[in-house]
């Protein structure tokens, strides 16, 4: 059975404020190898990171719909369930990041808070999307509606972003710390 949109809300919702009433445990020294929890932190959010990837398209599309004034209400419908397919994809993976919140350095903790805030956004405006479209079928240009369409290209973007970066930190952390060891001297290695 798959959750609803209203409970992914809701979820994301307490996981946020949960979050920052976390006390941050500080970072492992560089040398140490990384933890199973980092680990599977940094398989997590790349597997965010290829569902915003997928979610992208639809949402940009939904941030034109949000200025383009010949898009019938069914077009609306179909991306914003394109959405919250995604959006629910990405609230299962928030959602064990969260189990595992307290266990990961510092720099994992402030990424999944980051993508914790974008996704309850994203959730949250899809859901409104979504009842304001099955109420008002022809009054799709009122700005209550186009500020949810809005709000969901952006904070999707935002939360790409976000991931992105991370991804992109912690392969240049691997060349680096790759390198390193190619540099140290034979006898130091052990």
């Amino acid at each position: 059975m798959r959750p609803n949109l209203k409970q992914i809300i809701t979820t994301l919702a307490g996981v946020a404020l949960f979050a920052t009433a976390v006390v941050a445990s500080p970072p492992a020294p560089p040398n140490d190898p990384p933890s199973y929890q980092s680990v599977r932190t940094s398989a997590l959010l790349r597997e965010i990171q290829r569902e915003a990837a997928e979610m992208n398209p639809d949402t940009e599309t939904l941030g034109t719909y949000s200025r383009n004034l010949h898009r019938n209400w069914e077009m609306h419908a179909l991306y914003l369930e394109r959405v919250k397919d995604h959006i629910n994809a990405v609230s299962q993976r928030v959602a064990e990041l969260h189990r595992i919140h307290d266990s990961v350095p510092r720099h994992q903790q402030q990424v999944i808070d980051q993508v914790t805030s974008h996704a309850a956004q994203i959730a949250t405006s899809t859901q409104a999307a979504m009842v304001y479209l099955r109420e008002n079928r022809n009054r799709l240009f009122v700005s209550e509606y186009r500020e949810h369409l809005t709000t969901i290209a952006e904070r999707s973007e935002d939360m790409k972003r976000t991931v992105d970066r991370f991804v992109e930190y912690e392969r240049a952390q691997r060349k680096f710390d790759r390198l390193q060891y190619e540099l140290e001297p034979v006898d130091d290695r052990s």
